[in-house]
């Protein structure tokens, strides 16, 4: 390996998250190739490698990448359609009357770059994505360079990608092989919902699941009506269902989780299942609150999503995280709940190891992929800096990511993406924009 594929950063903190409540005061990271290599002081790492260029980056905090759990990236598409709606009338009046008209391998590729664009501009560097035509998401985030789960969709509708159940999962097994030899992109069989796949669909995919060792990514529990609806329809509320099912297991992603009783948490950490926390989604639709603290305290895996940028009106991961914060304070009337570092861990290696990727991604250790964030503290809304993790959480926002790398590749250098056509995507964005303003104006 020759220097030149050595680089060295020295900002003025790192938090590597693991150990856990670490931050280090000028050190240097050191990559190699991919990989991180060392965490040592400043002139101990000059000192080893003399002749490598060394970035530094006063007054900004090096974190890992962060990881978000859970979204819809093509539906960025349609950020800010029918905002201020209950969530069945923006989804059956809105959204999927515009999804049925125009979805396409194209709308989903361009709407994934958009998303991709955005993600990286705010610190994110792996994102678990669900929607149709995923070998066209799949091909946009690689070509962004940015580290993905892309879900193989499953639902008992027809759409544009597949008829049915059956041809769901056939289809999404050929796109699992499609990417089998990716560095950047790992697959979960995606089904859509308890509402919208049959106990036959489920009972497929947890045997393909099994024998595939895939996970299984779900909306669960999102909301009152879907809890009620359960009822009616099967007899149970939809975690004992999936429960019966054979659903719930350490390989269960499930996401939202706004409607838990107790003894619905006692089974989850029985299981091992992960949760996803998309709390802006969530207060937007007023879907609910999921009692992160109740899910911690019995050692329930909890991640940060954004949800899709139709819904949230962002992914901005920071601001998410800070809400995740606030809200579970605000509604346990506990101000020690989510405190800064937890908030951190959440956004980082929680979601690595949501995504089984925590012995690749989610702190900054040597032998890890060098997926970093690097966030400047250097504006005077975060003088005085006392604790920089809790300016990260509590002050700081996307806007204030100033440097990414993915698997070492500094995807955004000072606030600019040098291998990016950021005006194309742009373009393509304006055209689509132009295209679902049609549709929009037909609709009685």
């Amino acid at each position: 390996m020759t220097s030149a594929a050595i680089q060295i950063i020295s900002p003025t903190w790192i938090a590597p998250v693991i150990p856990a409540g670490a931050l280090l005061l000028n050190h240097s990271l050191v990559i190699e190739g991919d990989r991180i290599v060392a965490l040592a002081p400043h002139a101990d790492a000059l000192a080893r490698f003399p002749d490598v260029p060394d970035l530094e980056l006063e007054g900004h905090l090096l974190t890992p990448g962060f990881v978000n759990v859970h979204g819809h990236a093509a539906m960025t598409l349609l950020r800010g359609i029918a905002d201020d709606r209950e969530m069945m009338d923006w989804l059956t009046n809105w959204i999927w009357p515009i999804e049925s008209e125009l979805v396409s391998d194209q709308f989903v590729y361009d709407g994934t770059r958009l998303a991709a664009l955005e993600m990286i501009m705010g610190g994110t560097t792996c994102a678990a994505d669900t929607y149709f035509f995923p070998e066209a998401a799949s091909r946009a985030f690689t070509q962004m360079h940015f580290r993905a789960q892309v879900g193989m969709p499953v639902l008992q509708f027809a759409n544009a990608w597949a008829r049915n159940e059956e041809d769901h999962i056939h289809k999404g097994l050929a796109f699992r092989d499609s990417i089998k030899n990716s560095s950047l992109v790992t697959t979960a069989f995606a089904p859509h919902s308890p509402y919208s796949v049959t106990d036959d669909g489920f009972n497929r995919v947890q045997l393909y699941a099994e024998q595939l060792d895939l996970p299984i990514h779900l909306h669960l529990h999102e909301t009152a009506t879907e809890v009620t609806d359960s009822i009616r329809d099967h007899g149970a509320r939809p975690i004992e269902r999936m429960n019966k099912l054979g659903i719930l297991s350490p390989s269960l992603q499930a996401v939202h989780m706004t409607q838990l009783r107790d003894d619905e948490i006692e089974m989850l950490a029985l299981n091992g299942v992960h949760v996803a926390h998309c709390p802006e989604s969530n207060m937007k639709l007023a879907s609910g609150f999921c009692p992160v603290g109740k899910l911690k305290a019995r050692n329930i895996n909890v991640a940060i999503g954004t949800d899709g940028a139709a819904s949230n009106n962002d992914l901005d991961m920071i601001q998410e995280t800070r809400s995740a914060s606030l809200l579970s304070k605000a509604t346990t009337g506990d101000a020690t709940c989510l405190d800064a570092q937890t908030c951190l861990e959440m956004m980082t290696i929680n979601g690595a190891r949501f995504l089984g990727l925590e012995e690749e991604i989610g702190s900054l250790e040597p032998g890890k992929l060098a997926d970093i964030t690097a966030v400047d503290l250097s504006h005077p809304a975060f003088q005085p800096i006392y604790n920089p993790i809790s300016q990260l959480i509590y002050t700081a926002s996307a806007r204030d990511v100033s440097n990414v790398w993915i698997g070492g590749k500094r995807v955004m250098d000072n606030r600019q993406l040098p291998e990016t056509d950021t005006q194309s995507i742009l373009a393509a964005t304006r055209q689509w924009r132009q295209k679902i303003t049609a549709v929009i104006n037909k609709q009685p």
